[in-house]
Formats: C-alpha cells, structure tokens, sequence
C-alpha cells in the first residue's frame, strides 16, 4: 500500500497548479489531504474519479474557506469514520479515516498555535487527541495517522532550532506531546527509514525561505508499532510543488 499526505493549503487552488496530473502519476492507493479549504459541493470528485479514485471523502470545517481534510481511495473502505466524537474538534473538520481489512488510514491536521488562543485550543486539542488515539488502539491495532501535525519534533527537523525554540511548532510543550504520542505506541516512519536525514515538508511564503530551504517538518506518517517491519519505503517529496507544504509518503509491505 502506498499513502500519500498533503497539505494542499486550499485544494481547489492546488486543482489549479497541476496537482490532478501529479496524483495521476504517482498512483498512490490512499492521498489525504489537509487544509482543503472548502466545501464537498465546492469541489469536483469526478476529477479524482478519472484518475483512479472512486471512493472521495470529505470533512470540511463549519467555518467556510477554512481547514478541512479528505481522503482519496482506490478501494472501497469497509468503514469511514468522520471526525473523532469531540465536538471541539470535529467543528473544525481535522480527522477523517478510512477502515480496510489490514490497515487502518487516518488524515490528521492539528491545529497551528499562531497567537496565543489557539495555542491555547492546540494544547487542548492534543491532549484530547492523545487520549483519544489512546482508546482507538484498543479498536484499530493497525493505524496509520497521517497529516500536518504542525510541529517539528527534533532539532533536525527544523532548519534553526536555536533561533525558533520559543515559536508555536517547536516549543517544547509540543515536543514532549509528540514524543508521549510515539511513546504510546507510535513509530515515525519516515525517521525510522533516515534516521539522521534532514528534510523539510513545509515552508513559509517569506524571504524566499523555499529556495533557501529554511523549512520546518511538520508533516508526518506515525504509524502503530506493530506496522514498523511493514515499512518498505518513507519519503518526503520536496519537489513536488502545489503549496507551501510538499507531500510524504509512505510504502507499507502487505
């Protein structure tokens, strides 16, 4: 199975930068998206459908033009779950997962903590979430939750730790989040394939920060332990240019 996550950061304005041709050639089976910026009715499933999608799946936000997730399949899912019962969160349209035989595929944008009231809400978000994955388990042993996690875990994978260590993406409180999320019983794929490797999956549209690749990794593909010898393959896609983010992917043996 090959699993593509992308922050599209609007997909009807991604649509128009080449991405339907892109998601043709890499014939993924499962593409989630985050921050589609829109609503089921504002986008097109029959442009996903001639490329080999037929399953097309939307959780958008209540507030229109704002985050928002999808999920494209090759298959049919034997379940799709919309949003995780906590009201908060599903209000904002950032969970959305598809249920097969073996393997279980979550689309996953956590929030940015841009001032302080919405670090506030981050914080709460993912402590609810933690518990919440924590339950899931319990259901879905083999889940892969993929998605704009809006931190960058380690030095590495931030291109100046020093300088943005007091920045919302990589304060320590969100750090430590990320390694309990792991420690409960998470793998970080890509770091896994390349443990000492630095690579970026985002960055911002100022000071030309792309070409100079000042970047930050906020984008992950954590998998349950028990999935981490089925890892074939972790990449991320820094030339693949549709936004301010690029895709990763994800290779998993059957």
């Amino acid at each position: 199975m090959k699993i593509i996550s992308y922050n599209v950061n609007g997909i009807r304005a991604a649509l128009k930068k080449g991405l339907i041709d892109w998601l043709a050639e890499e014939d993924a089976d499962v593409v989630c998206f985050q921050e589609t910026k829109a609503q089921p009715e504002q986008i097109d499933d029959t442009l996903f459908h001639q490329i080999g999608y037929p399953y097309v799946y939307w959780f958008s936000a209540e507030k229109k033009g704002y985050s928002g997730v999808g999920i494209l399949c090759k298959e049919e899912p034997k379940n799709v779950i919309y949003g995780t019962g906590i009201n908060y969160m599903d209000r904002e349209g950032r969970n959305l997962r598809v249920d097969f035989e073996e393997v279980s595929v979550m689309s996953m944008y956590l929030p940015s903590g841009t001032n302080n009231e919405r670090l506030d809400f981050k914080l709460t978000y993912m402590d609810d979430f933690l518990a919440y994955t924590k339950d899931l388990r319990k259901e879905i042993p083999n889940l892969v939750i993929c998605g704009d996690y809006n931190i960058c875990h380690e030095a590495i994978d931030i291109h100046d730790p020093v300088r943005l260590k007091n920045v919302s993406g990589f304060l320590p409180v969100e750090r430590k989040w990320l390694s309990e999320l792991m420690n409960s019983g998470f793998v970080d794929s890509f770091r896994k394939m390349h443990p000492e490797k630095e690579v970026y999956s985002w960055w911002s549209y100022r000071a030309n920060a792309r070409n100079n690749n000042k970047g930050w990794r906020l984008d992950y593909h954590l998998v349950t332990q028990n999935l981490a010898s089925k890892i074939k393959n972790a990449a991320i896609l820094t030339e693949v240019k549709h936004s301010d983010h690029c895709p990763v992917k994800l290779e998993l043996n059957s």
